[in-house]
């Protein structure tokens, strides 16, 4: 039981690993946030595609 609560103490006391976790939930995050935007870019893009197809269209038909 001693030597259980030695490696604990141990276990809570290393750090080492961390750094590397934060990097990559900081790149996960940071991802999540470029696809985010570029998502609602691509949306309003398209709806400005759109209205210049719609108005070409009508310069077409007349």
């Amino acid at each position: 039981m001693i030597d259980l609560c030695k490696k604990l103490k141990k276990l809570i006391k290393d750090q080492s690993g961390l750094a590397a976790i934060e990097y990559g939930l900081l790149a996960a995050l940071v991802s999540v946030a470029i696809i985010a935007g570029a998502t609602a870019i691509g949306t309003k893009l398209n709806e400005k595609f759109n209205k210049v197809a719609e108005e070409v269209g009508k310069d077409r038909s007349r």
